[in-house]
């Protein structure tokens, strides 16, 4: 019997979304027109934040979000080695150290226990961070209360990595409103909750903040005379007041955002039914499913699973390859990232961070997205049950 490939998640467009791009595409603006700012507003509002700053990805947004908080040479950022490259190569790119915090062996985000740990010994040596980016694993939101705590005493800023987590809680409240950070950032790539093909957010409540990420992510420049040197010229007049790039959101980028931003509770809340099902049919199976804290309504961006798969008898590499053959396209998330080369030529080794490394030995990400049916959960499942029990 066939079955269709079944991704671990994808995005799903709308006849709506499609003529919300053509009605762009057929408008005076291609950039900086009316539609970014009002993806701006859509978030903001649904988050209730001050600020939104639209990027053409949340590798940028994490970039200027560092940048606007000061990090500099011979500063310290401080994430979870579980997680994509990008929430610690933000800080290189500022010419900052990195270092790491491990995860919590049930949750898969920074453990506070241990970032408390590490930040006594790090005020005895002086090495104390300037920025930590607590990272908001698979959708669900790390514990922040205690997180900012630890930053008012030890004198840190806070940039969350909400890269997985739009449509997700946090005691009650949307995660990116802020409560408890300087700065949060999202992604829009295609395989999250909701895309704008390419692109990224970030929010503060942060007036300045947000002034500095504004100017960054449009070469450092401005038309506004009140960041300005000098009296302008003229109506054509700006200056470039900073050292910016070019990280703008496009106007169809910023259309495709604002169609699908009305869909976002209805996306997740069909990803809490799948998890729902995916916990009761997986409970036979010898496997270890993600573990939800009550103090957060994930967004549920993926659903990782861990196997022990000595007791099985069988590779890691056997069971990953056995069940794309079957059509289950299940991917990894993530390899811890002092474990990449360029991180071991930086001084970091295997042995550093061993929760990280654990769970990385043992997880598979299965399938899980807004458009997947019971049927094709259910063909997901019986791969699995295949595979290990064979």
């Amino acid at each position: 019997m066939n079955h269709q490939y079944i991704p671990y998640g994808r995005q799903e467009i709308t006849e709506n979304d499609i003529d919300e791009v053509i009605e762009v595409l057929k408008s005076d603006f291609l950039t900086q027109g009316p539609k970014v700012p009002l993806f701006e507003q859509t978030v903001a509002k649904y988050l209730g934040v001050n600020f939104a700053i639209a990027l053409n990805s949340a590798t940028s947004a994490l970039h200027v979000a560092c940048l606007a908080l000061g990090l500099g040479e011979n500063d310290y950022l401080w994430t979870s080695p579980n997680t994509f490259v990008a929430s610690a190569n933000c800080g290189l790119y500022c010419g900052a150290k990195i270092d790491f915090v491990d995860i919590d062996a049930d949750t898969y985000n920074l453990c506070p226990i241990e970032l408390e740990r590490k930040l006594k010994l790090a005020k005895i040596h002086n090495k104390l961070p300037k920025i930590v980016i607590p990272v908001h694993f698979a959708g669900q939101s790390c514990d922040m209360k205690k997180i900012k705590e630890l930053s008012l005493e030890y004198g840190f800023k806070i940039i969350e990595d909400a890269s997985h987590a739009i449509g997700g809680k946090y005691l009650g409240l949307p995660v990116g409103g802020c409560q408890y950070s300087d700065i949060t950032v999202f992604s829009f790539h295609p395989v999250k909750i909701i895309t704008t093909a390419e692109g990224g957010v970030a929010t503060t409540n942060d007036k300045k903040l947000a002034q500095k990420m504004e100017i960054l992510r449009s070469h450092g420049i401005t038309r506004d005379e009140s960041f300005m040197t000098k009296e302008s010229d003229g109506g054509w007049y700006y200056q470039q007041v900073s050292l910016g790039f070019n990280y703008r959101m496009t106007e169809m980028q910023a259309a495709l955002g604002i169609s699908q931003f009305k869909r976002l509770d209805e996306y997740v809340a069909a990803r809490h039914v799948l998890q729902t099902r995916y916990d009761e049919l997986l409970s036979e199976l010898p496997i270890k499913i993600p573990k939800q804290t009550l103090s957060s309504y994930s967004a549920l961006h993926l659903y990782p699973i861990q196997i022990e798969f000595q007791s099985i008898g069988k590779s890691k590499k056997q069971i990953f390859d056995e069940l794309r053959d079957l059509g289950i396209g299940v991917n990894v998330h993530y390899i811890p990232v002092h474990t990449q080369p360029f991180y071991e030529e930086l001084g970091f080794k295997l042995g550093d961070f061993p929760n990280s490394e654990n769970y990385y030995s043992r997880v598979i990400s299965i399938p899980i997205y807004q458009s997947m049916t019971f049927e094709m959960q259910d063909q997901v499942i019986s791969a699995l049950k295949r595979v290990l029990q064979s």
